[in-house]
């Protein structure tokens, strides 16, 4: 999305973007992997350092994702079986999170 704001690489139709506040993909393909794939990163690499903060990182990466989902879907006013599945992967883990979370402070 970055490096082809255009989408052809990805087969993104820039008509997806009509309604949006973007005219390409360039603006959410950095928020994408700046701020999503950032903080989940850090979630990674904090539960790797097994940091008592790693739970926390890992339901702040989750919210993002889901709401990353959300926030495409309604802008964009179409849903793909693939907003599901990521809207379903952001969900379990912020309920994994929260289950370790409660463990860990026992």
């Amino acid at each position: 999305m970055i490096s082809d704001p255009g989408g052809a690489v990805m087969q993104l139709s820039p008509s997806l973007l009509e309604g949006t506040p973007f005219s390409d993909f360039r603006v959410p393909g950095i928020i994408l992997a700046a701020l999503v794939g950032g903080v989940n990163l850090l979630a990674a690499f904090f539960n790797m350092k097994r940091s008592p903060r790693r739970y926390h990182w890992a339901m702040a990466g989750g919210i993002l994702v889901s709401g990353w989902i959300v926030v495409q879907v309604s802008l964009i006013h179409t849903a793909h079986w693939l907003h599901f599945i990521y809207l379903g992967v952001g969900i379990i883990i912020m309920l994994t999170a929260y289950q370790l979370m409660g463990k860990a402070l026992i």
